[in-house]
């Protein structure tokens, strides 16, 4: 997984140079890992929030990008899979990869998401949520676990029934390594930029001649938990971490 997120940033970063599209050389932008799919099978790959535009170090002005149109999806797709075979070879793991998959067009998708609420909406169920929640859980009968599930373009639930350790092979498959970071942030979105976002968003004020009309949003009040018995508003005090042992063994 690290090694597609190295490919895919740079292959964001190496486009958006090219004076054909965009012609900065300081894009920002982050990008959220997401490994399953609503039957959890083992499907990684990266969402990237990209904004229109990109900073150019050489005149210190905004370069926007079209309303419509941010990078070409076939250029970035040679260029991802050449990236990604080159990290390959550097981890000595390319011997392990089919031949046949360096000979097919690699799928890549850049899209205008509108107001960015919208994306951070879409995103923002794969950075809180893991792979399946107790709700979709129907039962578990007989060491098998049934849950539901709905098909893309589907409101019909469906169950789908595993064997109880198959259930658990396919949850933990999603489970990120220790310090693994699920988002990652570049360039003038990264911490450690040189250039503040406020000096960002001022650039993009001038590029358009001062046109921008920031969106308004309503922010929902925060709604307090509530006791599920008496209805009364709840105060968190403390956390408790509880572990369970089993033990076995021969007298």
């Amino acid at each position: 997984m690290p090694s597609s997120i190295a490919a895919s940033s740079q292959t964001l970063k190496k486009l958006v140079r090219d004076e054909k599209y965009i012609g900065g050389d300081l894009p920002g932008f982050f990008g959220v890992l997401h490994t399953w799919g609503r039957q959890m099978p083992y499907h990684p790959h990266i969402y990237y929030v990209v904004p229109g535009g990109a900073l150019s170090k050489k005149d210190r002005c905004w370069h926007p990008s079209r309303i419509d149109f941010f990078l070409p999806i076939k250029a970035m797709s040679k260029i991802f899979k050449a990236k990604f075979r080159n990290e390959m070879r550097k981890s000595e793991l390319d011997s392990q990869i089919p031949s046949e998959v360096w000979n097919q067009a690699w799928i890549v998708n850049c899209q205008a998401v509108g107001a960015s609420e919208n994306g951070f909406k879409y995103l923002a169920p794969y950075v809180f949520k893991v792979a399946i929640s107790n709700s979709r859980i129907v039962k578990v009968q007989d060491r098998k676990v049934f849950f539901k599930y709905k098909k893309p373009h589907s409101n019909r639930w469906r169950i789908m029934t595993l064997d109880v350790m198959e259930f658990l092979r396919c949850f933990l498959q999603h489970v990120l390594p220790t310090g693994f970071m699920k988002i990652r942030y570049y360039g003038f979105m990264s911490p450690g930029s040189s250039v503040s976002l406020e000096k960002i968003a001022t650039l993009i004020e001038v590029a358009f001649g001062f046109a921008i009309e920031a969106p308004k949003t309503e922010i929902e009040p925060f709604k307090p938990s509530t006791c599920a018995n008496c209805g009364g508003n709840l105060k968190y005090v403390a956390s408790v971490l509880q572990f369970n042992f089993i033990l076995s063994g021969a007298e």
